[in-house]
């Protein structure tokens, strides 16, 4: 991956084919502004290409993880020509590419939550496969209290939790605490704020050691199957099992289990 840093997200490279994006505008709460969106879009498209990287930590420095859209940037283009119909149309269909990005790409994503993530940053939470949460975090999706209803918040979150504490979040805006989003899904673990990294490089250099190639077989099949009606969700994900059982890596690991040692991953 090319060591290339934007100066709204700092990208670090670590062992063990994990990557690490860290949302780096904590002096504006790690609001996802156009630019900031734009950032991650092309930090996400590098990624996807770059065989290296195994595993995904979606991570942000400050207080806060992300305070969703940027509402100053919102207010300022009210003043355009459209009265920012453009402006408000083209910062939504980014935000969603990015988020479809999170959904699309070949690695697996972890968010590691130290903060606060509200509105478009607690769909940023949503969106990502898997995430750690410290002790501290907090979500919501205060869009109603402003008159602003979290709309495409929702599509991730109610993809995320059941749909009556998506719909709690989402008509009463109010804070959840970091256990209540373990509770009802939205994270998969919280910790002590000071074990946070650890804890999320541990459960990254886990999944990292497995099969790239399966684990991205995987990834992409289990977003596909959800959409599908039963029948169909059997369908596509024995084809896409049977495939899997041709792969070096599914002889390799099923020759390793049954020989009683350590698989040797090829990655195809």
């Amino acid at each position: 991956m090319p060591d290339g840093t934007s100066p709204l997200l700092l990208r670090a490279d670590t062992d063990g084919g994990v990557t690490t994006l860290t949302l780096n505008r904590a002096a504006s709460r790690n609001a996802l502004s156009f630019a900031m969106l734009g950032a991650l879009q092309e930090s996400l498209a590098q990624v996807a290409t770059d065989a290296r990287v195994r595993v995904v930590i979606l991570a942000a420095e400050g207080p806060v993880f992300s305070a969703g859209h940027d509402l100053r940037e919102i207010t300022a283009h009210r003043a355009d020509a459209d009265a920012g119909r453009g402006f408000f149309d083209a910062a939504m269909t980014r935000c969603a590419q990015v988020m479809q990005a999170i959904v699309g790409l070949p690695q697996p994503v972890i968010a590691q939550v130290q903060g606060v993530a509200t509105a478009a940053g607690c769909q940023l939470v949503a969106t990502c496969d898997l995430a750690v949460a410290s002790d501290q975090a907090r979500f919501c999706t205060p869009g109603v209290d402003i008159g602003l209803f979290c709309s495409t918040p929702a599509v991730a979150l109610s993809r995320a939790v059941p749909a009556k504490p998506a719909m709690e979040m989402l008509l009463t805006g109010e804070m959840i605490g970091a256990e209540h989003a373990e509770r009802i899904g939205l994270v998969n673990r919280v910790v002590p704020h000071e074990e946070l990294a650890a804890a999320t490089m541990e459960l990254a250099a886990r999944i990292a050691a497995r099969s790239a190639h399966t684990v991205r077989v995987g990834k992409a099949a289990f977003h596909r199957q959800r959409g599908l009606k039963l029948d169909e969700a059997y369908a596509l994900t024995a084809a896409v099992m049977t495939e899997n059982l041709m792969a070096e890596d599914a002889i390799e690991g099923i020759g390793a289990f049954l020989g009683k040692r350590k698989p040797v991953w090829r990655d195809r």
